[in-house]
C-alpha cells in the first residue's frame, strides 16, 4: 500500500512545482478595474450580478487554458503564431490595437495604484501614480534579472495579499447565503444593470493576459511532445483553474461585501468612496485593508501588464524593448492623465471601454487556431471545445458591443 502511495506523492509533488504561469495570468483578473466594477455592482444591485463573476470566470479559465496549450503545443506565444499568418500592413495595424489595449490596461492599473497610496498615505494622485511605477520597475526587475520562476513567486505572493485584502471584510459583515444563491440565477434589472454586467465582463476577460499566457507556459516549459505533453497539459488544466478560482473568489468577495455591507449607500461609486463607507459601516481595519489589497493589486497588475505588452511587440514585430525602458514609456499616459486632474473614475471607466474594443482580435484568431490540427497537432481541441469557446467569444463580443454603446449613449 505505501508503495503505491510513494509514486502518487512523487506525481502530486512534480506537477505543483509547474505550477506558476496561470497565476501571473490570474493578477490580471482581479485589477482595479475589476474592484471599481465589482464594488458598484454589490452595491448598487446587491446580490443580483453574482451569476456574472461565476460566468465570466468560467469563460475567462477556458481562454486562458487554450491560450496556455497553444504556448505548450507550437513552443510559440499567440502573437508569434498570428504573426506569421498576417502581411506587414496588418500585422502592423494588429500590434497598433493591442498596443492600445494594453496602455489603456496599464492606465487602469496605475491609476488604483495611485488612488491606495492617496487612501493609505494621503499622496497626491501625481505622486502616487509616480511611485507605482517606480515600485512595479522593481517588480519587473526580478523577472527581467532573475528569470520567470521568481517573478511568478512574487506575483502569486501579491495575488495572496490581494486575496486577503478584500476577502476579510466578509468576516465583518457576512453575506445572506439566500441573496447569494439567487444571484447565481441569471437576471437584469433595467439597462443600468446590463451595462454594469458587460462592464464586469469586460474587467474580467482581458485580452493581454490571454496573449501572455501563451508566452509564460512556452518560457516555463518549451514546445513539449507526447507524453511530457499530457502531463504538462494536465498540471496547465490544475494550474489555470486553481488561479481563477482564486482570482473568481476575490471577485466574488468584492461584490458579496458590497451587496452586504455597501447596498444603497451613497458615493460608493468611486474608490475613494467605497473606501470611505468601508472604514463607516465595518470600520477601520476593514477600510484599511481594503486600500492594501487595492495597492496590491495595482502594483501586481501594472507589471504583468507591461510584461504583456513586451510580449505583444516582441511576437508580432520581432522588435524587443527592455522591460525597464518599456515601463518608463508606458507609464507616460497614466502620469499625463493624473498630472491634467482627470476624474480617476471616469479614467477608469474609459479604459474599460477601450479595453473591450481588444476582446475580439485575441478571442477569435486563438479559438481558430487551437482548432487547427496543422497547428496543435494531438492536441488540438476537440468538437465541443471548438463550440464552447466559440459561444464563449461571442457572447463576450455581443457583450463589450453592448457596454460601448451604453456608455456612449448613457
Amino acid at each position: 500500500m505505501l508503495q503505491r502511495v510513494k509514486p502518487r506523492m512523487v506525481r502530486l509533488v512534480a506537477s505543483s512545482a509547474l505550477l506558476g504561469p496561470a497565476f501571473v495570468a490570474a493578477v490580471a483578473y482581479v485589477d482595479p478595474g475589476n474592484v471599481a466594477t465589482n464594488v458598484s455592482a454589490g452595491a448598487r444591485y446587491g446580490y443580483l450580478l453574482v451569476w456574472v463573476i461565476v460566468v465570466a470566470n468560467l469563460m475567462a479559465g477556458l481562454l486562458q487554458y487554450l491560450s496556455a496549450k497553444l504556448g505548450l503545443a507550437t513552443g510559440r506565444s499567440l502573437p508569434e503564431v498570428v504573426r506569421d499568418r498576417m502581411r506587414r500592413p496588418t500585422r502592423l495595424a494588429y500590434w497598433l490595437q493591442a498596443e492600445v489595449v494594453a496602455a489603456a490596461t496599464d492606465l487602469a492599473e496605475v491609476i488604483g495604484g495611485a488612488i491606495a497610496l492617496n487612501l493609505l498615505f494621503g499622496l497626491p494622485m501625481l505622486v502616487g501614480g509616480l511611485v507605482t511605477g517606480v515600485v512595479s520597475l522593481g517588480l519587473l526587475a526580478v523577472q527581467n534579472r532573475r528569470g520567470q520562476r521568481p517573478f511568478e513567486r512574487l506575483i502569486s505572493g501579491l495575488l495572496l495579499v490581494i486575496a486577503v485584502g478584500f476577502v476579510a471584510g466578509l468576516f465583518w459583515s457576512p453575506p445572506s447565503p439566500a441573496g447569494v444563491a439567487g444571484g447565481l440565477l441569471p437576471g437584469f434589472a433595467g439597462t443600468e444593470s446590463v451595462l454594469l454586467a458587460a462592464g464586469m465582463l469586460g474587467a474580467t476577460v482581458m485580452p493581454h493576459a490571454i496573449y501572455l499566457h501563451s508566452a509564460l507556459a512556452r518560457d516555463r516549459h518549451g514546445m513539449v511532445a507526447g507524453d511530457d505533453r499530457k502531463r504538462m497539459l494536465t498540471a496547465t488544466r490544475y494550474d489555470v483553474v486553481l488561479a481563477m478560482l482564486l482570482a473568481g473568489t476575490v471577485n466574488l468577495a468584492m461584490v458579496l461585501l458590497a451587496a452586504s455591507a455597501l447596498r444603497g449607500r451613497p458615493g460608493v461609486d468611486t474608490l475613494q468612496g467605497a473606501h470611505t463607507a468601508i472604514g463607516d459601516v465595518l470600520g477601520a481595519p476593514v477600510a484599511l485593508l481594503f486600500a492594501i489589497g487595492l495597492l496590491a493589486s495595482g502594483l501586481a497588475s501594472t507589471s504583468v501588464g507591461c510584461y504583456a505588452g513586451a510580449v505583444i511587440m516582441q511576437g508580432l514585430l520581432k522588435r524587443r524593448i527592455p522591460l525597464l525602458v518599456r515601463r518608463v514609456i508606458t507609464l507616460m499616459p497614466a502620469v499625463a492623465i493624473l498630472a491634467l486632474g482627470v476624474d480617476p473614475t471616469w479614467a477608469l471607466i474609459l479604459s474599460q471601454v477601450v479595453l473591450s474594443f481588444g476582446i475580439p482580435f485575441v478571442m477569435i484568431p486563438l479559438v481558430a487556431l487551437t482548432a487547427r490540427r496543422s497547428i496543435m497537432g494531438e492536441s488540438v481541441n476537440a468538437p465541443a471545445t471548438t463550440i464552447i469557446a466559440s459561444t464563449i467569444a461571442g457572447a463576450v463580443i455581443v457583450l463589450n458591443v453592448a457596454l460601448v454603446y451604453l456608455t456612449i449613449t448613457a
